[in-house]
């Protein structure tokens, strides 16, 4: 590599492989963007006549930056207001990454990227190269500093982790547009009965205004109390009308491959509620509404309408 501009273009070149890494990684598109920053800074510094293999060196220096982010999150997670949830991202965002296979799909999902958080950091790390990205366990081992067989383990760790906490079914386009549609019909019907009868009998429902907008603190579990929750919170008055903003529309929208409900105050996205399907059913449902949280998705549903709106005045 002898010149600037072939550096610049090799990195450029796996830049969108280095964001869907580092937002799998981290939940949050701008921490992703700050650590692919990092690596690019790390990687204009670098020597690169002694780099054999600039993906697999840049893949390395963006792991390790977020193994970096990662412990210190914790820490900085214990004062959170209330439940962190990850950053929601519309459908086609670069940053979403491969979505070939059912795997691949379900690492970026509202559910598992929550579920990710449960996990140790080398887990983490472990499960999304491997799942998502298809990498070999010996290259994983090279990245984290591991030997082969340890790797090994902790993937099945993860695995086992994960599974124990999640069934997923997967939805296409026009199940999903038909679920929101329902859904949103059910919550605004005034009626816990509709609701109830699309949730499971163990649905959970997690929601995050990190303490800059009102959102319950905890979880709320079982179809009923989420059917007097989501009753409440659709139902229409001038006190939430003033702290959103206006009169919000209501849309169905696919968000992180899954079906979702999106809630838009005068072109700003305010709310994300998205839907964990299984078997036609509402099995979970993380609900963000921290501003710091949907400036992202706020950018791309703007560049992507207009849309057509389930609500056009709530």
């Amino acid at each position: 590599m002898s010149t600037v501009g072939s550096d610049a273009e090799v990195f450029e070149h796996s830049r969108g492989r280095l964001e869907a890494i580092a937002y799998r990684l981290l939940g949050s598109a701008g921490d992703a963007e700050d650590a692919v920053q990092d690596t690019y800074l790390r990687w204009h510094a670098a020597d690169h006549d002694r780099i054999e293999s600039p993906e697999a060196w840049l893949t390395k220096v963006l792991t390790n930056i977020c193994l970096n982010q990662l412990t210190s999150a914790r820490v900085r997670r214990e004062t959170y207001v209330g439940q962190w949830l990850p950053e929601p991202l519309l459908a086609g965002d670069r940053m979403l990454g491969p979505a070939d296979s059912t795997e691949q799909k379900d690492t970026v999902s509202m559910a598992m990227l929550t579920l990710l958080e449960r996990l140790s950091p080398n887990e983490r790390v472990v499960y999304v190269l491997r799942e998502a990205f298809g990498f070999p366990h010996r290259e994983i081992a090279g990245i984290l500093g591991l030997t082969e067989s340890n790797c090994q383990q902790i993937h099945r760790r993860a695995r086992q982790h994960i599974a124990a906490d999640r069934v997923r079914a997967d939805v296409d386009a026009a199940a999903a547009s038909k679920i929101t549609e329902q859904f949103v019909a059910a919550a605004v019907s005034g009626d816990t009965q509709p609701l109830v009868a699309m949730l499971t009998g163990d649905a959970v429902s997690v929601a995050d205004g990190g303490g800059r907008v009102p959102a319950r603190r905890g979880p709320v579990s079982g179809a009923l109390a989420i059917a007097k929750y989501l009753r409440g919170l659709f139902h229409p008055t001038e006190a939430k009308r003033a702290v959103i903003g206006g009169s919000p529309a209501v849309y169905a929208a696919v968000v992180n491959g899954g079906p979702a409900v999106l809630v838009e105050v005068d072109g700003r996205v305010v709310g994300v509620f998205c839907l964990d399907v299984t078997d036609g059913q509402v099995a979970g449902l993380t609900i963000q509404v921290n501003p710091d949280k949907l400036d992202r998705i706020s950018r791309r549903w703007a560049e992507t309408g207009p849309h057509e709106p389930l609500i056009a005045h709530w």
